[in-house]
């Protein structure tokens, strides 16, 4: 095959079963081949095998030279695994201090009866360092009991280092693999933060030997593009980023899923529903952002920054359960674990006479699983994705579309039962599957106050989820592009992301925009184009914490646009998003990059509509794409030399005071390209102060757009 011109963004899911491997255009996003190899667990190699084998043979079926490829990314459940089966190097605490200090890092060896799986604890050792000359000796002592890595631990080593970074190198010195608090975290909390350094450093031998064998892999290949790993809360990060801290890696499966949902399904409010075989992961992404938060790792309270995600044990394979006289649920075992083929993909022939049997999954498991036999004795699963082709609900062309013919031949034996059509019985086990992933995504709506939102359903099974989920309820939804490879797209085009998090009490401008620079460097560092580089700050005066959280791509992107954005197109998916005619959609404002459209409707919930009247606002961008939803925001114009001023006013004017104190609105920017969030500040001065770090680039002429909305 002839090669095929570059930039290509190449992004590798590593599955359980299965590694899946993606090529895009990097200019049009275009899907330009996709390929499958079996994850190598068994391999010497191990998983690097597989993804090295999947990165070849994409390049040999699309025609992609080294050269070409300007980006490549892999997600990995490694790190995962490794904790949820307790499979962890032994780790040796080095305990820097005396007197208290010493006492309080000597309790840490109590870590030693975390249990991560069942039979498995954290294998820790200890060693004192009673002062910097004494960090060789502790080294040693710990390699001697065992110690494969080693943490440095001192209470207040986010203040000063000294201490951690004394036990680093001399570790390193020796050649011992070594991590520090401090470099995981900069929150105070010694457990809490040793924890999740110790956590860190359990996985760490294992994910260094993966990143080495994957950069000579690449190497070899001729490959010089930058090579990145996904993230847990949906970024990626670089190599050398990874082997210092592997622990940012845990929680990423559904994480690249989350970011194709965000970057190729453009989506800016909604709820992502990632279905495979077994279960459905269920995330939010609310103003174009994804929602993070610090993660439980084993049970365990962690400073590991994770996509909020709720899991729900229903997937496209869920094997239905029968009671003798109605349906009563739906999963959690799958078609996988009891060893069947689905039905609905077999032969109308094969299932000729086929009757309803009773069966356990598992030794133990309750006998309410339904299956159909045939002649002869074979079985098959009866699933959620056989009722949800026989009630003619899956797309044609989605990957879960079956013969219809075989899915209603696959239900007929439980409607016979329930003595019911194909179509009701059908309908009573989708109603029984969407029933919890409904209450999750209730929840999350209200939680998060989702304006409007969409439900995006990603993943194999995602046709046999999202689209009666959708129809049952008020929420519009639609299947992602390419959804069964919805997680590799998402790694070919994640961003590059650092979360910088400090306890700063009574913080200035000048520490918050300290926060702001270091999170913007640390991107910077690892591939981020400068000119691209967008930071969310948030400062929370009731804990003294200020978080930057710091996205870039490793290239400017630069999607061409082959047609004219239709106007008419844009304004029905405005009014769509809003609940109102076209016709009642206006323009408010716009800058060279974006236009700001607004409608009055009243507010939606899950609960129904409220009575009073608000503006929503929508933001779209050069693409026709709705990029940011508010119900109730204020629209104001101004340009850069004179924004900070008139911020200043705005800020003011819509500060509200009460018994507690003031409350200044949530800001956001249309600044340039960027949709610059400042909702993260409640401080008027300090609102204006990082505006300032967002202008300072620009031409004073250079229009700009306040987006202001009061807090509820």
């Amino acid at each position: 095959m002839a090669l095929r011109p570059g930039p290509v963004r190449i992004g590798i899911d590593v599955g359980g079963t299965f590694t899946d491997a993606v090529a895009v255009d990097a200019r049009s996003f275009e899907l330009l081949g996709k390929v499958k190899v079996p994850t190598s667990h068994d391999h010497e190699d191990g998983v690097v095998h597989g993804i090295l084998e999947a990165l070849e043979k994409l390049r040999a079926d699309v025609g992609i030279g080294a050269r070409d490829v300007s980006f490549l990314a892999h997600g990995t459940t490694q790190a995962t695994n490794a904790l949820l089966e307790g499979d962890v190097a032994t780790v040796g605490i080095a305990g820097v201090g005396t007197g208290f200090d010493a006492f309080a890092t000597r309790r840490l060896s109590a870590f030693a009866k975390m249990e991560l799986a069942p039979g498995h604890r954290l294998p820790v050792r200890f060693a004192a360092v009673p002062d910097l000359a004494a960090a060789g000796a502790a080294v040693e002592a710990l390699a001697a009991l065992g110690a494969e890595v080693v943490v440095a631990v001192e209470p207040f080593s986010v203040d000063d280092p000294d201490g951690e970074l004394a036990v680093v190198t001399a570790a390193r010195q020796r050649g011992v693999l070594a991590t520090a608090t401090h470099e995981i975290t900069g929150l105070y909390g010694l457990t809490k933060r040793a924890r999740t350094a110790v956590l860190n450093a359990g996985i760490m031998p294992r994910m260094v030997s993966t990143a080495d064998l994957v950069e000579t892999g690449v190497e070899r290949a001729g490959i010089t593009a930058p090579l990145m790993v996904v993230r847990g809360d949906g970024g990626v990060m670089s190599l050398p980023e990874m082997r210092r801290r592997p622990l940012l890696t845990a929680l990423s499966g559904p994480a690249a899923g989350v970011a194709g949902a965000l970057m190729s399904e453009r989506l800016s409010e909604g709820v992502f529903l990632e279905t495979g075989g077994t279960s459905t992961d269920i995330s939010v992404v609310r103003r174009g952002r994804v929602q993070v938060r610090h993660a439980r790792l084993g049970g365990y309270e962690t400073y590991l920054p994770a996509l909020d995600v709720r899991t729900v044990g229903v997937g496209g394979g869920s094997l239905v359960r029968f009671s003798g006289h109605a349906v009563t649920g739906v999963g959690p075992r799958s078609a996988h674990i009891a060893g069947l083929r689905y039905a609905c993909f077999e032969p109308a022939s094969a299932l000729a006479g086929a009757k309803l049997v009773v069966v356990s999954p598992r030794p133990g498991d309750s006998p309410d699983y339904v299956a159909l036999e045939v002649a002869g004795g074979r079985r098959y699963a009866l699933t959620l994705t056989c009722a949800a082709n026989a009630l003619g609900v899956v797309p044609a062309g989605a990957y879960a579309h079956a013969d219809a013919e075989s899915s209603r031949l696959a239900m007929q034996p439980l409607a016979a039962a329930l003595g019911t059509s194909v179509e009701k019985a059908a309908r009573m086990v989708l109603r029984q599957a969407v029933k919890p992933i409904r209450a999750v995504v209730d929840d999350l709506v209200r939680a998060y106050r989702l304006d409007r939102p969409t439900l995006v359903g990603g993943g194999g099974g995602a046709a046999s989820v999202t689209p009666f989920l959708g129809g049952d309820s008020e929420y519009e939804w639609r299947i992602a592009a390419h959804a069964e490879v919805i997680s590799p797209l998402g790694a070919a085009l994640a961003l590059v992301r650092e979360s910088v998090e400090r306890i700063v009490p009574n913080p200035s401008n000048v520490d918050i925009l300290a926060v702001r620079a270091e999170a913007e460097s640390a991107v910077v560092a690892q591939g981020a184009d400068p000119a691209g580089v967008e930071v969310d700050v948030t400062v929370d005066p009731l804990r003294n914490l200020v978080r930057a959280v710091a996205t870039g791509a490793t290239e400017l992107r630069t999607k061409d646009r082959s047609s004219t954005v239709d106007d008419d197109g844009v304004l029905t998916a405005v009014a769509r998003s809003i609940g109102v005619a076209p016709e009642e959609v206006r323009e408010r404002a716009a800058t060279a990059q974006h236009r700001v459209f607004g409608a009055r409707a009243p507010r939606s919930g899950v609960f129904g509509r409220f009575t009073r009247p608000v503006e929503h606002v929508r933001v779209v961008d050069g693409e026709g794409v709705i990029r940011f939803h508010s119900a109730g925001a204020v629209v104001e114009t101004t340009d850069a030399g004179s924004a900070q001023a008139r911020l200043a006013t705005l800020v003011e004017r819509h500060t509200r005071y009460g018994d507690g104190g003031s409350r200044a609105p949530a800001v956001w920017l249309l600044v340039g390209p960027r949709i610059v969030d400042l909702s993260g500040v409640l401080d008027r001065d300090q609102l204006v102060a990082l505006a300032g770090a967002e202008l300072k680039s620009r031409a004073d002429d250079e229009p700009v757009v306040v987006l202001l909305e009061d807090r509820r």
